[in-house]
């Protein structure tokens, strides 16, 4: 059996598959935020609990909204304090007794879709998620590129960009403060949370991501003029990735992946940033949505 295991500011979801990664079973805790040592605990009662139902000992991968460097082992996780600069794979693997896997959450969005997408791991695959945060996995040859130090994809903390200060204006563009400590972070301005924030620096209203969607989709001037900015963003900012990565498909997660309106759009714009020889990649939705973290954990156990 193949545990994977999504952990998130919020909850902690493990799910059990086949080996062929057909799902069985799933279960999810809110993510304890008093100490490590129940962090860890929870994890490991879950695992030992997965391991009674199938009556197994099973191989466990985790997806985690953060990166574990290569070269010490240390998880660098921001939104998990108690588990921040720790050895969590190290910890875990001592715990449960058993190897622990681990990977960045989008590098799990990723490898779960372009498994799906290409089982022979012919076609080079890009995910992007638009959720809490913004970030990226990037499977090239049916593998995953992590990188040196284990932080490919983190492109959320890669700045906004010359056209994209032009776009939102010189002299009144919003420039946020990111969690990681620098400003201006795509994360910021891509994400779920970016999409209202944005929307309430420009407009000075108040309003959630769904309710700006609503009342673009109502014809509302000023949520049709605003995604049409956001598109331009989104576009600019793709554009930059697709140039360095040159993938054959995208595929879109997270909260705003929901808004369809998106997989018309932004193809259009993007030919306007790329070269002129460029070919735009497939944009499609993500095939397993919230289910992919841990499909794509309990995959790093496929050969």
């Amino acid at each position: 059996m193949l545990y994977g295991i999504d952990i998130g500011g919020t909850k902690i979801e493990i799910a059990v598959f086949s080996e062929n990664l057909e799902k069985l079973y799933a279960e999810r805790v809110p993510t304890p935020h008093d100490s490590y040592e129940n962090w860890i605990q929870t994890i490991v009662e879950l695992v030992q609990r997965m391991d009674d139902i199938f009556c197994t000992k099973g191989q466990v991968g985790v997806g985690i909204p953060g990166f574990i460097s290569k070269n010490t082992g240390i998880a660098e996780i921001s939104n998990i304090p108690v588990a921040n600069n720790r050895p969590i794979l190290r910890d875990l693997t001592q715990a449960l007794g058993r190897e622990v896997r681990g990977e960045n959450d989008a590098n799990c969005f990723a490898l779960s879709e372009a498994l799906a997408i290409d089982p022979e791991g012919k076609k080079s695959v890009l995910g992007l998620i638009l959720g809490t945060g913004f970030g990226a996995g990037f499977v090239f040859n049916g593998k995953l590129y992590a990188g040196e130090n284990g932080m490919a994809g983190e492109i959320g903390h890669t700045p906004l960009s010359y056209p994209a200060i032009q776009l939102l204006g010189w002299d009144k563009a919003p420039i946020y403060q990111c969690g990681c400590g620098k400003k201006a972070c795509l994360d910021s301005y891509l994400s779920g949370r970016g999409f209202a924030r944005l929307y309430q620096d420009m407009y000075g209203q108040v309003a959630t991501a769904q309710s700006i969607i609503e009342q673009f989709y109502a014809g509302d001037v000023k949520a049709v003029a605003f995604v049409d900015c956001f598109i331009e963003l989104c576009a600019m900012s793709f554009a930059s990735i697709i140039t360095t990565l040159d993938p054959k498909v995208i595929v879109l997660g997270g909260g705003l992946s929901n808004f369809d309106y998106l997989y018309q759009a932004i193809p259009k714009k993007l030919s306007a940033y790329l070269l002129q020889t460029a070919k735009i990649p497939r944009l499609q939705k993500a095939e397993f949505g919230d289910a992919g973290g841990a499909r794509g954990a309990a995959a790093l156990w496929m050969k």
